[in-house]
């Protein structure tokens, strides 16, 4: 699979990674053994980049994706965050960037991934009662002491990105990017290209609906956290199934499908560009990773456009609480 550059500090990984949070909550039930062959698929076609967090299921995804890459370690790329406090039972603490809390974090996702370094070490969200270079600066040492190889920040606005930059150089912005989340465009692609940061693109099938498998709320399974996400509710589904309609009408010209075509066109947009879809069946993974050899024209990209400009999601991409945590 082609390469693409993570960062401008030497880091390079395949131009399609693998998103692991779903193997281990919010998306229904999972089969640990069967998303652990997913990972190992993933590896056998040339997938280096894995993503989790410490939040995945209370740290069992970090778990999960530790045992999994045991063995194989030299072959991949282990990223993962910390920010959301999460209680034992579930439970969301808030958002902390606390230096303490960082250095405490990291320890615990090096235990629960059996590692000794973390190769993208990124902040999940912006503690907003923590000046940015307080938390960087804590994130930095961690570098220092070999712990970690690279850094990066989620879901964080311009400015905070250029005030990480001068405390320490940031590898990746990771921040979800696809053909109903659009808002990137705006000022971030441009930032990332400027300061040499690799974008990291997540949910970039729009939580599963741009595949065009998801008929109805009813269809996902009653713990699915998408059943509380605006543009999985009624009142936006219409509109949002008529987009991936029209999606899957250019997608025919390609003889592709849906999701092949919007990873597709994320990979169009810009070289510093990794889209990171999850997925729990070897099939999507294969489907997913096809997406790379679909080259698309500018009258492509330009006809995806008329389809799907910004702003043709109906919904929020968070219901408002969850909203209220993204750095602005």
């Amino acid at each position: 699979m082609q390469q693409r550059k993570l960062g401008k500090q030497g880091l390079e990984v395949a131009a399609i990674g693998l998103g692991c949070m779903g193997m281990s909550e919010f998306y229904g039930p999972a089969d640990d053994a069967t998303s652990i062959s997913v990972i190992h698929g993933a590896l056998e076609r040339g997938v280096t980049l894995f993503d989790t967090a410490d939040m995945y299921g209370v740290g069992r995804n970090e778990e999960l994706v530790g045992t999994a890459l045991a063995g194989r370690r030299d072959r991949a790329v282990i990223a993962t965050k910390f920010g959301f406090v999460r209680e034992a039972n579930g439970g969301r603490g808030g958002v902390s960037g606390r230096p303490e809390y960082v250095r405490s974090a990291c320890d615990a996702s090096l235990r629960r991934l059996k590692i000794d370094t973390i190769d993208l070490y990124y902040q999940h969200r912006v503690d907003p009662a923590v000046p940015i270079e307080d938390t960087v600066g804590a994130m930095a040492e961690l570098v220092h002491q070999g712990k970690v190889r690279f850094l990066g920040l989620s879901e964080a606005a311009p400015a905070t990105i250029r005030r990480a930059c001068k405390v320490h150089p940031i590898a990746a912005l990771q921040t979800e990017f696809s053909l109903w989340s659009r808002d990137p465009e705006a000022e971030l692609l441009a930032l990332c290209e400027e300061l040499g940061i690799a974008f990291v693109a997540y949910s970039p099938l729009g939580r599963g609906f741009l595949t065009g498998a998801i008929a109805s709320t009813e269809a996902l399974a009653k713990d699915d956290t998408r059943r509380s996400h605006p543009r999985f509710g009624d009142d936006n589904l219409a509109q949002n199934r008529a987009l991936v309609g029209k999606l899957t009408e250019l997608a025919r010209a390609h003889s592709c499908t849906p999701a092949q075509l919007a990873i597709a066109w994320l990979l169009a947009r810009a070289p510093f560009i990794i889209p990171i879809p999850g997925t729990r069946k070897l099939s999507r993974l294969e489907e997913n990773l096809a997406s790379a050899a679909i080259a698309l024209t500018a009258a492509d990209l330009a006809a995806i456009d008329q389809v799907a400009p910004p702003g043709a999601a109906a919904g929020l991409r968070y219901p408002a609480e969850r909203m209220a945590a993204v750095n602005r």
